[in-house]
């Protein structure tokens, strides 16, 4: 009798990704032009959001960005690898909250999240989904934590461009799972989630390209109108 070989929690990013992922461009170029995108889609944007929750939270360079924006009571940042918990532990102790209280820093699988029901009011999931091995099970966490009303900022690259030659030799993802962005949508909606198509942002931005932009950059030749896209961003409210 053969047995099927259980999945790893995650993949463990290559050495250039780690690297990659505390550089100025990931910072400026990925993760703050996505916050710039989801921000204006948000249903009645409020002034602070007493519980924010960043599944993903890797290096810890989004929990200051989170803190400044959505002003929480409580911030909580979650990762499942060791060494980026040390590392956005340490990003976390120069942070204060909203009432002064510290920001927390947890190793958790986004599969089961060490938070209460309905008990979050703002989750932010930003590049992540593409490294988690059980998506479904992430995305029915992130309905359960959120409180009635709660919102969920989602980023994400699609099938298109993790399967893209430069991503394959330059990091490492479980290929298997990686979805297209109308299966993303789909997905977030079948977990109960509220997604408005107004929600819904589709940016081409150069870093998602397999030419790195250069095409249009360089010969002027603008991208199709009809492409299959490399990003999703969303933002969905849970009833």
């Amino acid at each position: 009798m053969s047995h099927a070989k259980p999945l790893p929690d995650y993949i463990p990013e290559t050495a250039f990704g780690d690297w990659f992922l505390q550089t100025p461009t990931w910072d400026v170029h990925v993760l703050e032009v996505a916050l710039r995108d989801l921000d204006p889609m948000m249903p009645a944007r409020r002034a602070s959001y007493p519980v924010v929750v960043d599944v993903g939270c890797g290096w810890g360079g989004s929990l200051k960005k989170l803190n400044e924006r959505f002003k929480p009571e409580r911030l909580v940042g979650l990762d499942i690898a060791p060494k980026m918990v040390e590392a956005a532990a340490r990003e976390a102790a120069a942070l204060r909250t909203a009432k002064g209280g510290a920001v927390e820093v947890v190793q958790a699988s986004s599969a089961a999240i060490p938070l209460p029901d309905a008990s979050v009011d703002l989750l932010f999931c930003h590049q992540t989904f593409h490294h988690l091995v059980d998506q479904h099970a992430a995305i029915a966490e992130f309905f359960r934590v959120l409180k009635p009303g709660g919102t969920l900022l989602f980023a994400e690259s699609t099938r298109r461009y993790i399967h893209s030659w430069i991503i394959r030799l330059l990091f490492r993802h479980p290929m298997e799972v990686q979805k297209t962005a109308p299966e993303y949508l789909a997905l977030v909606r079948s977990a109960g989630f509220e997604v408005p198509d107004a929600q819904v942002s589709y940016p081409f931005l150069w870093w998602s390209r397999e030419d790195l932009g250069l095409v249009e950059r360089v010969l002027r030749i603008k991208p199709a109108a009809v492409r299959e896209e490399t990003l999703i961003n969303l933002v969905a409210t849970r009833p």
